[in-house]
């Protein structure tokens, strides 16, 4: 199939889609806040410019839609590959796939600890508060917990 609008719609609509304070990274800032927690916001000094990071804890998060970084997990609703212009969204898609993964190794050989939260897990805001909480306080409390890979 064929991309159903021209490319001047189709690089509009592209236009008009954010890249920070979408509605999940934002839940996941002020859940992190609520539980007093403080960090910054999209370190340009950093690979991949991560969503929050925590100097204390040597910690960054990344919060990804999961159409936009292409959810792996095969029960994600969200993630499904577009049936229209697929010669397209596949290149498009695993790019960002590989980049993300990208920016994970290079924050890991830096010594940052690393955590993804997908859109689709915020369905279920005490479980991603409760891993949120775990893996910043890992470091407090002696351990290291092994840095959560996405894929």
């Amino acid at each position: 199939m064929t991309d159903n609008l021209t490319p001047e719609q189709r690089s509009y609509c592209m236009s008009r889609i954010r890249s920070k304070d979408m509605t999940p990274e934002m839940a996941v800032r002020s859940m992190t806040h609520r539980m007093g927690f403080r960090f910054r916001l999209h370190r340009k000094d950093l690979p991949g410019r991560p969503d929050l990071t925590f100097a204390r804890h040597r910690a960054v998060i990344f919060v990804h839609g999961c159409f936009w970084h292409w959810h792996p997990d095969p029960v994600c609703p969200i993630a499904g590959l577009p049936k229209s212009n697929v010669e397209y969204w596949t290149p498009k898609l695993t790019r960002t796939r590989e980049r993300d993964h990208r920016h994970l190794s290079e924050l890991r050989e830096l010594g940052w600890r690393t955590l993804v939260v997908w859109e689709c897990e915020l369905r279920s805001l005490d479980l991603v508060m409760d891993r949120v909480r775990r893996f910043l306080l890992a470091e407090a409390n002696g351990r290291n917990p092994r840095n959560t890979e996405p894929w």
